[in-house]
């Protein structure tokens, strides 16, 4: 029995509407899953629609299930009828009765993700190609741009025009279209492929399907690329009912295929289509809703909606500026336990981002409170790839021990293989020394010239230790290894965030531990590395914004709200259309908050963004009735007082120098600076960039006056 007046009057509409082509704008949190699963209800039990004439697509499984679910306790029936199911598999069920037609046999074989990594591992084998080099996911990548642009193997690789890195790429895409043939095997990409080509070639096969479904469905509509919308046309050829669900506010899949301007655009392909607008929100209060409201329509590209909750007006949005990443890090942690002794649960709570690499501060400030966390869609900070890598460079720099050796010999690739690698285990335990020194001292006869010039490097690197600030070491290791250059030659632009992320962490490590040494920053690392051994149920949130799509918490935290992460720089290089998708970004994050949201920045330097950091705009674009400001920094401009203010706690001698406002000092650490404020114990300094402002003691051994013997 459908219970209509649990229906607002948009809703209700949205689930009667006679319509043949409705569009169905549903506002974050606006209830899309119920009308749209008591719309199929309502075909079946008021017009009488044979449940196996009804498509849905879904972009899940377990939103295919949820749907069957809700569509079966309201009939009070068995409505399997339905077909309901990710596109994917209705091609699979398409391409299971008609695949003949293009030569291949019904029983054909669906590769998932662990059978398409073999292929590449063959592929790599052949080609003598390093999956370092050429990590799996990024050719996975390659390879589905190719064939969503029609390019096949052989043509991929008259497209290189003579560049190396392409023409490797290419020769895999081959290797691996020509296997899978071979193999009469289809991944992901080709079950919509192939049937969108069955469909085009045999109009009598596309006739046989579009008329066995009246109804069409689509869910999640703002998220469908081109190829997935040729294959819905197609199969309304006949009947020509469409009825789609959607917000293109919430389009933020365009890096994967996903166009807005199928939703907002598809009146012009269906002159008669209907737009039925849900904009009454259940999730939300009003202040956060009117937040997002008016940071979304700074867009162009969208349909207009206001969205509306009665859930009361509610908290206005926090705006917290920090100091530094730490502060911040440190400012939202004090919120989450001063919620969680007011009643709520850590689960309740989310923190968002924008990249993967803002994670790590968050991270450690949660372990050193003993919060448990978990992280949705990634890894933690310190143990991914890349930054095990470079720490177990600077490992090598200090310990130079095996598990730092063994991991690092061939990273960036130096033609080292696992026999090479076994001999030299073998030697270092013969004769009670490490793998480091077998090579050091010239034991292994093999592979002299690239084991001498990787000695060579390492001893360069442990004889600056002794004199180079932590921070130009890190950045010499990163250029002298070439895993700089590798991570840039391959695009990783993720990754490389990531390194960069960590030398933000080595500044910090530096100013506020100034005769700290490398040894004592890995031990610390240490600490942050040990595994939770302990499940815990009540645990924080932590994930990328776009891995909380379709989540909402009690008390949502966005953090890393600055200029060039989010919005991010590399997206706003793309203009307009970059701009809007990250703006879209941010309404999604705003609109996962139910009661609370908090919003958060840092003013010091980043190494990612190679600049000191200034707010966001997607903060200045919420009205100023709705959000209020916590230590707001000047917006808009950078500025040296804006950096981090670290305090030198090394005593020293009693110097008997009287410094002044506008004196200039020469540090042995930063450099020449001015003093800015002057007590009689502690100095004020502005250093040059990226030091920014330092808090030092008047009696430092460490700072003078600038003499004239100085400047001459």
């Amino acid at each position: 029995m459908i219970r209509y007046s649990d229906l607002n009057e948009n809703q209700k509409l949205a689930v009667t509407d006679e319509a043949r082509h409705l569009r169905i704008i549903a506002g974050a949190g606006s209830g899309k899953t119920r009308v749209l699963t008591m719309r199929i209800a309502y075909l079946i039990e008021k017009k009488g629609v044979k449940p196996y004439h009804i498509l849905a697509i879904t972009f899940t499984n377990k939103a295919a299930r949820e749907m069957k679910n809700r569509i079966n306790e309201m009939l009070q029936e068995d409505a399997t009828g339905c077909q309901i199911s990710t596109i994917h598999s209705l091609c699979m069920r398409i391409l299971s009765e008609d695949i003949t037609a293009l030569n291949y046999p019904k029983n054909f074989t669906v590769v998932d993700a662990e059978d398409q990594r073999q292929v590449l591992k063959e592929a790599y084998k052949e080609l003598d190609l390093d999956k370092k080099e050429y990590p799996y996911g990024s050719m996975l990548d390659y390879i589905a741009d190719c064939k969503y642009q029609g390019v096949t193997g052989d043509k991929a690789i008259e497209y290189t025009y003579g560049e190396e890195k392409l023409i490797a790429k290419a020769k895999v895409y081959a290797y691996y279209e020509k296997r899978l043939q071979q193999l009469y095997a289809l991944d992901f990409d080709d079950l919509i492929l192939f049937t969108t080509r069955l469909f085009r070639l045999y109009p009598e096969i596309l006739k046989k399907w579009s008329s066995r479904f009246h109804y069409i469905h689509v869910d999640e509509f703002q998220d469908v690329d081109r190829e997935q919308y040729l294959l819905i046309r197609q199969l309304a050829t006949v009947h020509d009912n469409i009825y789609v669900v959607g917000d293109p506010d919430q389009t933020i899949y365009t890096w994967r295929g996903a166009d807005v301007n199928i939703i907002v655009n598809m009146d012009k392909d269906f002159k008669d289509t209907k737009t039925i607008i849900l904009n009454q929100n259940y999730r939300s209060t009003n202040n956060i809703l009117s937040g997002a409201n008016s940071v979304i329509s700074y867009n162009k590209a969208r349909v207009e909606k206001e969205l509306f909750s009665k859930n009361g007006d509610g908290s206005k949005i926090i705006h917290k500026a920090c100091v530094s990443e730490t502060a911040e890090a440190n400012y939202v942690v004090n919120q989450i336990m001063k919620l969680h002794s007011d009643g709520y649960n850590y689960r309740d709570m989310a923190v968002l981002y924008r990249a993967n690499y803002l994670s790590r501060e968050i991270e450690k400030v949660l372990i050193e409170n003993r919060i448990h966390y978990v992280i949705y869609g990634g890894l933690r900070f310190y143990e991914r790839m890349e930054v095990k890598d470079i720490l177990a460079y600077l490992r090598m720099i200090t310990r130079s021990d095996d598990l730092a050796f063994i991991r690092v010999i061939n990273t960036p690739r130096r033609g080292i293989g696992a026999k090479t690698l076994d001999a030299i285990s073998s030697l270092a335990m013969e004769n009670g020394i490490s793998m480091y020194e077998v090579i050091k001292n010239g034991m292994y006869p093999k592979n002299k010239d690239t084991f001498g010039s990787f000695v060579k490097m390492v001893e360069k690197w442990k004889e600056d230790m002794k004199t180079m600030d932590l921070e130009l070491l890190f950045q010499e290791v990163l250029n002298d290894s070439g895993y700089r250059t590798m991570l840039e030659k391959d695009n990783e632009t993720e990754r490389l965030e990531n390194v960069k992320s960590l030398l933000d962490d080595i500044k910090e490590y530096s100013d506020n531990y100034p005769d700290s040494t490398l040894d004592e920053y890995l031990q610390m690392i240490a600490l942050y590395t040990e595994r939770e051994s302990q499940e815990v149920d009540d645990v924080i949130s932590l994930c990328t914004v776009h891995s909380a799509k379709g989540l909402e918490f009690e008390v949502v935290f966005v953090i890393g709200l600055s200029e060039g992460i989010f919005p991010s720089e590399r997206t706003l290089a793309e203009g307009t259309k970059g701009l809007e998708e990250e703006r879209r970004l941010a309404y999604v994050a705003y609109t996962r908050a139910k009661k609370l949201l908090y919003l958060s920045e840092s003013n010091s330097f980043s190494y990612v963004i190679q600049s000191s950091k200034t707010a966001s705009r997607f903060i200045a674009e919420i009205d100023d009735r709705y959000i209020d400001h916590i230590d707001e920094k000047p917006t808009g401009r950078s500025s040296i007082f804006d950096q981090d203010i670290v305090i030198e706690r090394k005593q020293g001698k009693p110097s008997g120098t009287i410094y002044r406002n506008g004196d200039v000092v020469i540090s042995e650490k930063y450099g020449e600076g001015v003093v800015i404020e002057s007590d009689p114990d502690v100095l004020t300094i502005a250093f040059s960039h990226p030091h920014g402002i330092k808090k030092i003691l008047a009696k430092h051994p460490s700072i003078r006056k600038k003499t004239r013997e100085d400047y001459s």
